[in-house]
């Protein structure tokens, strides 16, 4: 399956028009990446193998370090029937304060999954700087069996830099597909100062979120167990549809966030995909 790619495009050659595309296939035991193709300063490291051939780890890696007014930074994996891979960041996304003119800041990720396929996508979280005018595009799609793990955080501001979210934008878009019909849509939208941000119907002061999604289903006493091992994270809500395993997090500290996304990879990954948990090594750098 194959998709195009229909984004804004900017008015300045400055600008970065970033883009890096997968391909991985399933060769006997192992996982190949068998194609790969980039346009600007979006790479991927050489695929790691610390759980063996059959599921290699990628590291995405963005040298600039952050997205600036007109760029587009655009991923896309298509994981082949039984191919299995991880997805990861060696450090925050950032979206830095925008030009005056609303020009748009875009990340934009699209992931295709065959029968039989595996997919982890574990990033880092992104910063939306003060000011920021940033659009964030995530679609999956999945065939009818393939699996897959995925979370996306959210900091607006830099709290430990003194620096909060009074002014600029976050758009947010996340879709699940699933053999063609959607499983799983939503829709953010932050605006800097907006009533929203403090409201007790809304973020309630907490500048960090995220979603956390897997194609696993628990049964009722495994969603007990599961709720009762994270009582210590009420930052954290679980629930269940469609097939979906969703975790949303509403907190003040994003490297507790991560470590809670993680924690929540680590128990349920045997059930997601049979696979006992390998975190990448990048992690622990």
């Amino acid at each position: 399956m194959t998709h195009a790619w229909h984004l804004e495009q900017h008015d300045s050659a400055l600008n970065w028009q970033a883009g890096l595309r997968l391909g991985f296939v399933r060769s006997g035991a192992r996982t190949q990446l068998a194609h790969t193709s980039h346009r600007g300063p979006l790479r991927v490291q050489r695929p790691l193998t610390p759980e063996g051939l059959d599921c290699p780890h990628l590291y995405i890696l963005h040298p600039p370090g952050g997205l600036v007014s007109g760029d587009n930074l655009r991923l896309q994996a298509d994981m082949q029937e039984n191919a299995c891979a991880v997805l990861t960041t060696p450090s925050s996304g950032k979206f830095y304060r925008a030009r005056d003119n609303g020009t748009l800041q875009v990340q934009h990720n699209r992931f295709t999954l065959a029968a039989g396929s595996s997919l982890e996508y574990l990033p880092q979280d992104t910063i939306a700087f003060e000011g920021c005018h940033a659009r964030m595009i995530t679609r999956i799609d999945l065939a009818v069996d393939a699996r897959c793990v995925a979370w996306d955080l959210l900091c607006l501001g830099r709290p430990a830099a003194g620096e909060g979210f009074s002014y600029g934008q976050v758009d947010q878009r996340l879709d699940v597909w699933r053999d063609g019909r959607p499983i799983y849509i939503e829709r953010n939208q932050f605006i800097g100062g907006d009533p929203l941000l403090e409201a007790r119907w809304g973020l309630g002061g907490c500048g960090v979120s995220g979603t956390w999604l897997a194609t696993v289903q628990l049964d009722r006493q495994q969603m007990d167990d599961l709720r009762e091992s994270l009582t210590d994270c009420p930052e954290l809500a679980l629930t269940q549809r469609n097939g979906l395993l969703i975790g949303r997090y509403l907190g003040l500290h994003a490297e507790h966030a991560r470590n809670t996304f993680i924690r929540l990879w680590r128990q349920l990954r045997p059930l997601i995909n049979g696979r006992e948990p390998c975190a990448p090594r990048i992690w622990n750098t």
